[in-house]
């Protein structure tokens, strides 16, 4: 057994702070807050990333370059192998049937056909794009590619 084994399994869970219960108990008073201002008062709110006069971290970092994150595509993938699974031979695979088959999640979205697995079935498979490994193993059985825009 290893001491990390047991420290995951004790006190899992945080205990709550129980404020306001004396002065023996270390939060008795002002309960933790401190005295005067708004951090005393229910209801305050203070801001995110506030720091209290100090320059803000998001201010103080140059903000220059172009980041391509929001304009990416993300493809939803799906291998040879699942095909070879689940689809007979000569059956056209479109993304509307891969949806239908459980492995894509939204046809509307594009997807990339990958080559891990073998495929030993002759099908028609259309799809936004096709890694190298997996257009020639769908065509070296017979079967068809087709990219869409």
């Amino acid at each position: 057994m290893m001491i990390s084994d047991i420290l995951s399994q004790a006190r899992r869970n945080k205990r709550r702070k129980r404020v306001g219960r004396g002065v023996g108990s270390g939060r008795g008073k002002t309960c933790g807050r401190g005295h005067k201002g708004s951090g005393q008062r229910a209801g305050r709110v203070t801001r995110p990333l506030t720091e209290g006069g100090q320059m803000p971290l998001f201010r103080r970092i140059p903000k220059r370059g172009f980041n391509n994150a929001r304009f990416r595509t993300e493809y939803q993938v799906v291998n040879v192998s699942a095909l070879e699974s689940r689809f007979d031979a000569g059956t056209k695979v479109t993304p509307a049937v891969l949806e239908q088959a459980g492995l894509i999640s939204d046809a509307t979205k594009p997807v990339k056909i990958l080559g891990d697995g073998d495929i030993t079935k002759k099908l028609d498979v259309e799809a936004a794009k096709f890694s190298t490994s997996a257009a020639m193993k769908i065509t070296k059985v017979g079967g068809n590619i087709k990219t869409t825009g």
